[in-house]
């Protein structure tokens, strides 16, 4: 799915190419889908520490062009924890 199509529950695989360590890719589960206007992105909530492993997916989304003629309006935050 898009990023906009994610629910809980999805898992997204991250692969891994350092190529001098070799590792197997990892899984994060996909915890809570959101949209924020960007006007009012939670930077804190979604660049902050955690403490435990997580992923943050985000995109454009929303309208486009109202508020900004050529941009989107919010933002689609995908939350994940590793699996």
């Amino acid at each position: 799915p898009t990023l906009g199509e994610s629910a809980p529950g999805d898992d997204t695989t991250m692969d891994r190419t350092d190529p001098q360590t070799p590792q197997p890719p990892l899984t994060f589960v996909v915890t809570e889908v959101r949209v924020f206007a960007k006007n009012a992105f939670p930077s804190e909530q979604v660049y902050g520490p955690t403490d435990h492993p997580t992923l943050r997916l985000i995109t454009c989304g929303g309208a486009f062009g109202q508020v900004r003629a050529g941009h989107y309006d919010d933002n689609v935050v995908v939350f994940a924890d590793l699996r």
